[in-house]
């Protein structure tokens, strides 16, 4: 049967906007995932940094600034620590002091290092500050416009409380200092965090910012391109790279705008996903996430399958990181060479906390340590360069390829990590034990294998590793050879 003409245009505008090449099960094997390393090692660097900072504002909060192991240990799952507590606090002796209060104890008692005191004020004047509050609340400001319902629960907001950079108790010494912007509606614990009054002037995305700036003359509603950033060694086939350049030119809808009237399963409403998903992630101090807190927030706002979707489409936008046994998603041009690009307050005070607990003492003199790869080290010293303005002690970032099938983005934690402090304390002992190789040669030829490490395990390390140059202790001499002996002497007498 032949159609008119005018019904045929008709059908085909009423399909132009439906999903084509990347629908259905195309999607999970025409995109090949390209593991980046430089973000990899962004994501691992700062392992431990969330329990180990909760630890130190638990014993900080205390008045003698003291707490015995015990406690620690019953907050564990609270504190999130993944390793038992006396190993972990063990771990990092440049943080945490280990002490037996009066000289006897049962349990021993752990307080903070000086120098995670300076670090903690100074973290404390960047909370005070007033632009760093008022960046906070626009941060709260933007999050609460991109929500249709211009509210969201304070559970949800415990939970991206560190990726939104807010201080311990923002409901009672931030929230109240702006009360034009927001309002908490019903108790803390299960209330809600409300919207008070739209602003039009930040209700702009950092995309929409960025093109007017560049005096391109865009306005709303016009095509607008994301910024990639393409692994080493990613390829792309040619259906692919049609799929995505169509993509690119469609029309770019800003995630405060209501995208109610596009279909869910269009290619325009998952790049409208996406900005929603870019501009969450432009809020955040770290421009990153773990993916659970990601697809909480989706759900929230009623698009965590596009989401998904998003993550499994575009890795050239949003890189999945499978480091420190969670997946985690990184804005990839938010990063160069596995560094932030942009100069944050709250992330130097970060970087200040990381570089000190990769940082041993031996003599009185401060050594930077690090128990993962070359990376690492040059991270862990980059923090104090960096506030010094120097920027070129940046890692390289090399490629190393992997292929993610669909069901391991939908459905969580596959890989195994690749864990750089196997071992927990034993680990950190023995990179300690190697860096001292050089100054105690002499020392190790008399036989003197005792290490300042306090647990032995250091020494144990170094037994195993120099077993072969060990001298050899001569043995007993038993009865019958000691009577062999005299009789010698007598006849030779």
């Amino acid at each position: 049967m032949k159609f008119p003409n005018h019904v045929i245009h008709r059908r085909h505008r009423r399909h132009r906007g439906s999903r084509t090449f990347m629908d259905g099960a195309a999607a999970t094997t025409a995109i090949k995932f390209v593991r980046d390393r430089g973000l990899d090692h962004a994501v691992e660097r700062e392992k431990n940094l969330r329990p180990l900072l909760s630890v130190k504002n638990l014993i900080k909060s205390e008045p003698s600034k003291s707490l015995p192991i015990s406690i620690i240990a019953q907050n564990k799952d609270t504190l999130k620590i993944p390793s038992r507590p006396i190993e972990f606090i063990r771990k990092y002796p440049s943080v945490f002091h280990e002490f037996l209060p009066g000289g006897i104890g049962i349990h021993p008692h752990i307080k903070l290092t000086q120098e995670v005191f300076d670090i903690d004020a100074d973290e404390h004047l960047v909370y005070e500050s007033d632009s760093y509050r008022q960046l906070v609340a626009n941060r709260l400001l933007k999050l609460l416009m991109i929500s249709r319902m211009n509210k969201i629960p304070i559970n949800i907001l415990d939970k991206l409380k560190w990726d939104l950079g807010l201080p311990q108790n923002y409901l009672k010494t931030l929230v109240p200092d702006f009360p034009d912007c927001f309002r908490v509606v019903g108790s803390n614990e299960s209330g809600q965090l409300e919207l008070v009054c739209r602003s039009d002037e930040l209700a702009v995305s950092i995309l929409e910012k960025k093109a007017m700036e560049g005096g391109s003359g865009y306005s709303k509603g016009m095509p607008l391109a994301f910024p990639v950033k393409f692994s080493k060694g990613f390829e792309m086939d040619k259906k692919v790279k049609k799929w995505w350049d169509d993509w690119q030119k469609l029309p770019y809808v800003s995630p405060y705008e209501n995208a109610l009237h596009l279909s869910p399963k269009t290619d325009e409403s998952d790049k409208w996903a996406a900005a929603v998903l870019h501009e969450i992630l432009n809020l955040f101090v770290a421009k990153k996430a773990e993916r659970d807190d990601v697809l909480c927030i989706g759900e929230y706002l009623g698009i965590r399958s596009r989401f998904k979707r998003v993550l499994l489409h575009h890795p050239h936008i949003f890189y999945l990181s499978s480091k420190i046994g969670t997946y985690t998603v990184v804005l990839k041009e938010a990063y160069k060479r596995g560094l932030l690009i942009e100069n944050n307050p709250l992330m130097n005070i970060r970087n200040r906390y990381l570089h000190l607990m990769h940082t041993v003492k031996e003599h009185g003199k401060d050594i930077s340590m690090s128990t993962g790869t070359n990376q690492e080290k040059k991270a862990a010293s980059n923090a104090s360069k960096k506030e010094a303005g120097d920027d070129d002690s940046e890692e390289e970032n090399n490629g190393l390829s992997v292929t993610f099938s669909g069901s391991e983005t939908e459905n969580g934690d596959s890989d195994e990590e690749e864990d750089q402090f196997k071992g927990g304390r034993r680990g950190s002992r023995e990179a300690v034990a190697v860096s001292r190789r050089t100054t105690t040669r002499s020392k190790r030829k008399n036989g003197d294998l005792k290490t300042h490490l306090g647990d032995g395990e250091g020494e144990r390390a170094m037994g195993r590793r120099h077993s072969r140059t060990k001298p050899k202790v001569p043995q007993p001499l038993n009865a019958s050879t000691n009577v062999h002996r005299r009789s010698q002497q007598r006849s030779s007498s």
